[in-house]
């Protein structure tokens, strides 16, 4: 069956320091979905690839929604010209609102909270809270010493082999849409083997 993707969750930075091939790789994929028809939801900035990404999207005509705590908007962090901006009251709601609806997890580089929002989208789905996909848009390598790190998990036997189908690599924008469609397909009945030595 071919899968179809309506919504992404997308995990991005807001660092203006980063290298500038960051912002142009969140750009092409925001410009990608959107020619894809497909809505994004995201952190809801307005700077780095958080902010090039809904530029790129917003430029081709897609949709795109931000989910922002309130303490943020307060800041003026908020992107202006979004498709929709949602406030939340916590960054723990934050990210329960942003996984929620969503077809698929697109993560692009970025720092601890980026790390944070993969690391508990990747938990969900070994427990089989989320079973829908989840692609690394793996910019200039950032995503290699993580990968080895969870690699290294299911090595040393913290996680179950079959956890290494949780997620997908990919060195390009262009390579995220047909890494989700053929993502392995996977179930809440992943949650009985989540404990690593125990069969289904």
């Amino acid at each position: 069956m071919t899968r179809s993707f309506r919504k992404l969750c997308v995990y991005c930075a807001s660092s203006r320091l980063a290298d500038e091939a960051y912002r142009v790789a969140a750009r092409e994929l925001g410009r990608l979905l959107a020619g894809a028809g497909i809505e994004i939801v995201y952190g809801g900035g307005a700077v780095g690839s958080m902010g090039a990404l809904a530029d790129g999207a917003l430029g081709a005509g897609g949709r795109v929604t931000g989910v922002l705590p309130r303490f943020m908007d307060e800041l003026e962090w908020g992107h202006t010209g979004l498709s929709k901006l949602r406030l939340v009251q916590s960054m723990h709601e934050r990210k329960s609102a942003m996984l929620a609806e969503a077809d698929g997890v697109v993560a692009l580089p970025g720092g601890c909270g980026t790390f944070e929002e993969l690391l508990e989208a990747i938990t969900w789905k070994r427990l089989g809270l989320f079973c829908n996909p989840i692609v690394l848009l793996n910019t200039r390598g950032f995503y290699d010493t993580l990968v080895g790190a969870l690699e290294h998990c299911v090595n040393e036997r913290f996680m179950d082999e079959r956890h290494r189908r949780m997620w997908s690599v990919v060195p390009e924008p262009g390579g995220v849409l047909d890494a989700l469609r053929s993502a392995p397909e996977w179930s809440p009945e992943a949650r009985r083997w989540a404990l690593p030595g125990r069969e289904a």
